[in-house]
């Protein structure tokens, strides 16, 4: 393996503990809108908010990762903070 080669994969290493704690940061963020939905008796699904972010992000990105992968992971992400949300109910 090639110097280079290592320097970047230590370079993706911090991303990847940065993209972590990110992640975290949002789902205590997720837990705190949870919460309020829950005192207000707001439903955890919310199909409009959730189009409009996978929306605001397509329109954001500017790759090299396609408009389908970044569906996909916040997709993803979503469907993880609904669960996240429905299981403090």
């Amino acid at each position: 393996m090639t110097p280079k080669i290592w320097q970047r994969r230590a370079e993706i290493d911090e991303i990847d503990q940065r993209l972590l704690d990110l992640l975290n940061q949002r789902a205590r963020l997720v837990e705190d809108i949870g919460k309020l939905k829950r005192e207000h008796r707001i439903p955890v699904l919310d199909g409009t908010r959730e189009a409009e972010v996978l929306r605001r992000l397509r329109v954001q990105n500017q790759g090299p990762l396609d408009t389908r992968s970044v569906a996909a992971i916040f997709r993803s992400i979503i469907r993880e903070s609904r669960r996240i949300q429905e299981d403090r109910a």
